[in-house]
């Protein structure tokens, strides 16, 4: 009853922020996501491919998934027939892999481009810059079988509250100029996905609307 528990408490604070549960998976069992689809959590996200594909078999069918890790473009034939939204992208190649994966099962595949605010070097994502390349590539437009969602990133892993702030506010700040230029219409800016179990509080406050919480419903990774 623990994690309906947390469950309870986390979608309070959700309940008007017009900010959407991403629940986080990874490493757990299915018999854990099981009992969060019981208690009516529908969004699930995983960063490997291989568990992702293993829970889609076990678990029921109206699940929407999302691939939040790190994706290599030679692992996408492997989740494009039922990946609901891809959290991580960062090159214009991975979102041509994707478009070609998607189209082979008649499917239009959800995109957010992975921006990198963190001061930590390790974590991916792309600059202004590398954004806009994207975003203004002529041939962006002929790819039918994606629609770009939105932007994602990762704040620092820090106890540093203010400085978790500004890098989810500068998060915002880039969408909101982005979603005023002249875009083709797959590229369709509703979504922010930042915030997770640390920090996913101060992310609604900064205009997220998709928080990825994992270890504040499941427990801490096993």
């Amino acid at each position: 009853m623990e994690l309906v528990k947390n469950l309870e408490k986390i979608n309070q604070e959700l309940s008007g922020a017009g900010c959407r549960l991403v629940a986080v998976s990874k490493t757990k069992p299915v018999s854990m996501l099981q009992e969060a689809y019981d208690a009516g959590v529908r969004i699930f996200g995983e960063n490997r491919v291989q568990e992702l594909v293993a829970k889609n078999e076990e678990l029921p069918q109206d699940i929407e998934w999302h691939m939040i890790g790190h994706l290599q473009t030679n692992k996408v034939k492997q989740i494009a027939s039922f990946v609901n939204m891809i959290h991580s992208v960062e090159s214009f190649k991975l979102l041509e892999e994707i478009n070609k994966r998607a189209a082979q099962h008649d499917r239009v595949v959800n995109c957010l481009l992975q921006i990198h605010i963190a001061q930590e070097e390790s974590k991916f994502g792309l600059d202004e810059k590398g954004l806009l390349e994207i975003l203004q590539n002529e041939k962006l437009a002929s790819l039918e079988n994606i629609c770009v969602k939105g932007l994602m990133g990762m704040a620092t892993f820090t106890q540093d509250k203010e400085q978790v702030r500004s890098e989810f506010k500068s998060l915002k700040q880039l969408f909101d100029r982005v979603a005023t230029l002249e875009l083709p219409s797959n590229v369709d800016l509703k979504e922010v996905s930042m915030g997770m179990s640390g920090d996913y509080k101060i992310a609604i406050e900064e205009g997220s609307t998709l928080v990825r919480v994992g270890s504040l419903i499941f427990g801490s990774r096993s």
